[in-house]
C-alpha cells in the first residue's frame, strides 16, 4: 500500500481540484469554438490547449508549469516558465507587431486621414474601462492593463499587463482574445442601436489612389511623432512601422515575409499557448488567491465585455458627429471599426451594411479607423505605461 501511495503521490489526480476540471473544460470549449465555429482559431486553439496544460497539477520537485520555477531548493525553471519570461518580458507582443506591420496595408487611412480620428474616438472604450477597474477596487496599474481590452488588441493588452500587472496576464489575455472573437456577435447589436437605417445606406465616395512615396513616408513619420509624443508607445508602434515599412520599401520582400510568416506564427503560438498555460485555477502568492477562478479575475470579462460595446459606441457617435460638419457624409458604421480588430470589425461594418445596401461596399472604407485604432491602442498602452510604470 506504501508503494501505492508513493505511486499516486507522482501523479497529477494526487492534486487535482474541481477548479482544474473547470478549467479544463474552459481550455476544451475554446478548441471547440475555433475549430467548429472558426472563431480566431489562430488564437484560441493554442490559448484552449495552453488551458488544459496548464490546470494538469504538477507534483512537488518537479518543475512543469509556467509558474514553476523552484526543485530541490534551488531554482530551477521549467520549460514552459522559460516560454512564459518572455512574455512577462513583454518581448512577444512587439514581434507580433512586427509582423503586422508587414502584413498591414495602409492605404485607407493614408488616403482618408480623418478615420484617424475615428480610431482615436473608439479608444473611449479604454479610458471609461480604466475608471470602471478603479471603482472595483483595481490598482491604477491593474486597471490601465484591464483598460487596454477595450482597444479588442490582444497583443496590447498583454504588453501591457506584462509591465504593470504580469499577475494579471491570463484573464486580460483570455478576456481580450475571447471577445475579439466574438467581435461579429457584440458588435451589431450596438450598430442597429445607434445607427438608422438610412444612415447604414450612406455611400461614400471612392477612395483616392495612395502614392508608393506616401506608403514609404506614412511608417517613418508615424513613428517620430508617436515617439516624440508618447515615448512609452514606441516598442508597438515603432514595430508595426519597421514592419510596414519592410513591406512598401521594396527593397526588403524577403525581411517582410519572414515577419509576416515565420516571426508572426511563431509568436503567435507561443504567446498564446503560454498565456493560456497561465490560467490556473487556483495560485497562491503571498497567501493571496491570484488563480483565474477568483471573483477579481472573473470582474475582469465583465469589464471586457463592458469596454468593447463602449468602444463600438465611441466609434460610432463620433462619426455622427463628425457628418454634422462635414459635406461628404461618412456611413457612420464605419466608427465601429476603429477598435483594433483587425480586420475583423472592417468585415462585420461591412456585412451588417450590406443588409441595408448589397451594393454598398464599405470594406475599404473601414479598414482606414480599423488600422487607426491600432495605432490608437498602442499610443493609450504608451500613455499607461508612461504613467503608471
Amino acid at each position: 500500500m506504501d508503494i501505492f501511495t508513493k505511486i499516486f503521490a507522482m501523479t497529477g489526480f494526487s492534486n487535482l481540484q474541481l477548479g482544474n476540471l473547470l478549467m479544463i473544460c474552459v481550455g476544451a470549449l475554446a478548441i471547440y469554438v475555433a475549430i467548429a465555429k472558426n472563431y480566431e482559431p489562430l488564437l484560441l486553439l493554442p490559448i484552449g490547449f495552453g488551458i488544459i496544460i496548464g490546470n494538469i497539477p504538477s507534483i512537488p520537485n518537479l518543475p512543469i508549469g509556467v509558474f514553476d520555477t523552484v526543485a530541490n531548493g534551488a531554482s530551477q525553471n521549467s520549460v514552459f516558465s522559460i516560454i512564459y519570461n518572455n512574455v512577462t518580458s513583454g518581448l512577444f507582443p512587439p514581434l507580433i507587431f512586427l509582423g503586422i506591420g508587414a502584413l498591414t496595408d495602409f492605404s485607407a487611412l493614408i488616403s482618408n486621414p480623418k478615420s484617424l480620428l475615428l480610431g482615436a474616438a473608439a479608444q473611449l472604450g479604454i479610458f471609461v474601462t480604466f475608471l470602471g477597474a478603479l471603482l472595483l477596487g483595481f490598482l491604477p496599474a491593474e486597471a490601465a492593463s484591464i483598460g487596454i481590452i477595450g482597444g479588442a488588441d490582444g497583443p496590447t493588452s498583454i504588453f501591457l499587463s506584462s509591465q504593470l500587472a504580469p499577475h494579471l496576464i491570463g484573464p486580460i489575455a483570455i478576456a481580450g482574445y475571447s471577445y475579439i472573437a466574438l467581435v461579429p456577435l457584440i458588435q451589431p447589436p450596438v450598430m442597429k442601436l445607434l445607427i438608422t437605417p438610412e444612415e447604414a445606406r450612406i455611400r461614400m465616395k471612392p477612395a483616392r489612389k495612395v502614392t508608393r512615396r506616401e506608403k514609404i513616408l506614412f511608417p517613418i513619420i508615424v513613428t517620430i511623432l508617436a515617439g516624440l509624443i508618447v515615448p512609452g508607445s514606441v516598442p508597438l508602434v515603432g514595430m508595426l512601422m519597421l514592419g510596414n515599412l519592410l513591406k512598401e520599401s521594396g527593397v526588403t520582400d524577403r525581411l517582410a515575409r519572414t515577419a509576416g510568416t515565420a516571426i508572426l506564427d511563431t509568436c503567435t503560438i507561443l504567446l498564446s499557448f503560454t498565456v493560456g498555460a497561465s490560467t490556473q485555477a487556483t495560485r497562491i502568492v503571498d497567501g493571496v488567491n491570484v488563480g483565474f477562478l477568483t471573483p477579481r479575475a472573473l470582474s475582469i470579462f465583465f469589464l471586457g465585455f463592458f469596454s468593447f460595446i463602449v468602444a463600438t459606441a465611441g466609434g460610432l457617435l463620433f462619426a455622427k458627429l463628425m457628418n454634422l460638419f462635414l459635406k461628404d457624409k461618412l456611413n457612420p458604421l464605419i466608427g465601429a471599426a476603429g477598435v483594433s480588430a483587425v480586420p475583423d470589425s472592417a468585415r462585420v461594418v461591412h456585412v451588417y451594411a450590406h443588409k441595408f445596401d448589397p451594393d454598398n461596399h464599405l470594406l475599404f472604407h473601414a479598414m482606414g479607423p480599423n488600422v487607426a485604432g491600432v495605432i490608437g491602442s498602442a499610443l493609450a498602452a504608451g500613455v499607461f505605461l508612461s504613467l503608471f510604470k
